[in-house]
């Protein structure tokens, strides 16, 4: 059934605040709630159903809350036992993983990767979320561009700065292309990502 609510939406809501609870958005003092809430409005906005949005929702709980009181595994356990396992198995496959399949640490650049190759084997949900945690982080990320005078604050957010930045949002979207989503939030995300990459070849030829 498609809603813009529910009272399952409205408990996942209220389980991601508590455990995003006092984390703020990169280089903001914006609630990090915002983010999940905004990634859930997009796909209600496509007509997604409750189960999509809630995975969207609560999409970063395991990749961003491990703290004392939770360890990853404690986390997965808990949203499987509240939101169900296909919930648990969307989230999963839009989270980064810090080691591999036998145990050994993957680096920033080869959990990127490996991000990417899960996306082949992801549900349809799965490439829906990502499609919309993208869509509002770039989306957001191109806003606060336009507004600023100094676009190197905004830059600084990010770990590598301007040009690994957009080169991970074009990969996304190509890789969700090459991989055959064609949700019409493609359509949308695109211009997004390339204008992200307009923007990086103007702030160069400022130099």
């Amino acid at each position: 059934m498609i809603t813009g609510y529910s009272d399952r939406i409205n408990h996942a809501l209220a389980f991601a605040a508590k455990h995003h609870d006092q984390q703020v958005r990169k280089g903001t003092r914006l609630p990090y709630l915002t983010h999940p809430a905004n990634v859930a409005i997009i796909l209600t906005r496509y007509g997604c159903d409750d189960q999509v949005v809630v995975a969207g929702i609560l999409h970063d709980v395991i990749e961003d809350c491990v703290r004392e009181a939770y360890t990853r595994d404690m986390l997965e356990q808990r949203l499987g036992d509240k939101f169900g396992s296909q919930v648990l198995d969307t989230v999963l496959s839009v989270t980064y993983r810090r080691t591999d399949d036998d145990g050994v640490e993957l680096s920033h650049d080869e959990r990127r990767d490996d991000y990417l190759e899960r996306l082949a084997l992801a549900s349809d949900s799965a490439r829906w979320v990502c499609a919309a945690d993208k869509l509002h982080n770039a989306g957001s990320l191109l806003a606060d561009l336009r507004r600023t005078i100094d676009p190197a604050t905004v830059w600084s957010r990010f770990s590598g700065g301007r040009e690994p930045t957009i080169r991970w949002y074009r990969r996304v979207y190509d890789r969700l292309a090459e991989i055959g989503f064609t949700g019409e939030i493609m359509r949308e995300l695109e211009p997004v990502v390339v204008a992200l990459e307009a923007s990086a070849e103007d702030s160069a030829r400022a130099v």
